[in-house]
């Protein structure tokens, strides 16, 4: 995960501080100075999943596309609806290039009136913002929002917590997003988040970043986490990691990512990549992305290889690490489609040793975003 960059040139987020004084173990990841731990991956894996986790994700890009075409020129770029999507609403999707490659994954929501709020990953928002700027056309205009942090809030107390400075925010679904006075300040905040938990991300003024940061910890249910549990967290939640699970060689069919095609753009195939995707989605690709279950042995890391019972190799692991909800080695990788049937016994070579892989289902561990009842 760690940057090889030296401690000179990473950037710090308004948080940096903060993190040093609780006694973080600090890295370089995307290009910023962040805490990887703080009392250790596994305590704050766990604390997240019974309580809640405290997340800087100011290294996170942040944007607004406004004017009259912003979302017509969005959605070139991108499979997902935005037309349609209501005020208060977000949704994940694929910055996609001419070919159909996935430039970024991201977050674009209306939380008031004024365009879409856009979050993009931190190893990728100086080129996702150079290709959007270049690229936009007529009355659409990129905003980037530089003055702000991100924090975000996780586990099956976090709505407990939040409701305490905000009611409202109790009445959130997943995927609800708004703009909002909170803790005194103009606040961007969507029930989300990368874990599979419940929980919220709040945009905040770099300013007021470090106030509100310790004010959530001033609640005992709240513990800071770092990236380590973050990627075990998202590791068990099938979650992919841009630059790792996808990337610019990827397609959202192979991702098995097509949840974020919309239907009514896959009619009008006017997006990038099109072609591509909707030959994959009728032919299908030739590779998928899986999870396996990895029966003995050590963990086996990014780059392992996947091979079939033959010993043949077939595909590469792309995540993978010990779960500490389920007790044992997990992984995601790609594999052709003949090898991708849950159940199919494949090996995973580690350390130069086969050991025994089981294609099994995604999520390792049942997500549990909040969903309002239906009316």
């Amino acid at each position: 995960m760690a940057d090889t960059l030296t401690e000179a040139m990473l950037k710090t987020t308004p948080l940096n501080a903060a993190h040093r004084a609780l006694g973080a173990r600090m890295v370089g990841f995307g290009g910023y100075d962040m805490p990887v731990q703080y009392e250790g991956v596994l305590a704050e894996h766990r604390w997240t999943r019974e309580h809640a986790g405290l997340f800087d994700v100011s290294h996170m890009g942040q944007c607004k596309i406004t004017g009259a075409d912003a979302i017509a020129q969005f959605e070139r770029f991108v499979p997902g609806d935005y037309a349609v999507l209501k005020e208060g609403r977000q949704k994940y999707s694929l910055l996609l290039d001419a070919q159909g490659g996935i430039l970024d994954d991201l977050m674009a929501g209306k939380p008031d009136h004024d365009g879409l709020f856009v979050v993009v990953n931190a190893g990728n928002k100086d080129a996702d913002f150079t290709f959007l700027d270049s690229h936009l056309e007529g009355d659409a205009h990129l905003t980037i929002l530089a003055d702000r942090a991100l924090i975000a809030i996780q586990g099956p107390e976090a709505a407990e917590v939040m409701a305490a400075h905000e009611p409202l925010l109790a009445e959130m679904g997943f995927m609800d997003c708004a703009r909002l006075m909170l803790f005194g300040v103009d606040c961007y905040v969507s029930r989300s988040g990368y874990t599979g938990e419940d929980g919220y991300e709040i945009s905040v003024p770099n300013a007021d970043a470090e106030r509100i940061w310790n004010t959530i910890l001033g609640d005992a249910r709240v513990k800071p986490i770092g990236l380590g549990a973050r990627d075990s967290l998202r590791l068990e939640a099938g979650l992919p990691l841009h630059g790792h699970d996808i990337d610019a060689t990827t397609s959202p069919v192979e991702a098995a990512l097509t949840f974020a095609l919309s239907k009514s753009r896959k009619e009008a195939a006017n997006f990038n990549g099109a072609e591509r995707i909707l030959k994959e989605l009728s032919s299908g690709p030739s590779r998928v992305r899986v999870g396996l279950s990895v029966k003995e042995g050590a963990p086996a890391r990014e780059g392992a290889e996947i091979a079939d019972m033959d010993g043949t190799v077939i595909g590469t692991v792309t995540s993978g690490g010990p779960s500490p909800t389920l007790g044992r080695n997990i992984a995601m990788g790609y594999v052709p489609p003949a090898f991708a049937d849950l159940g199919t016994e494949l090996k995973v070579i580690v350390r130069g040793k086969p050991a025994a892989a089981e294609v099994i289902a995604m999520p390792f561990v049942a997500q549990r975003y909040y969903r309002k009842p239906k009316a």
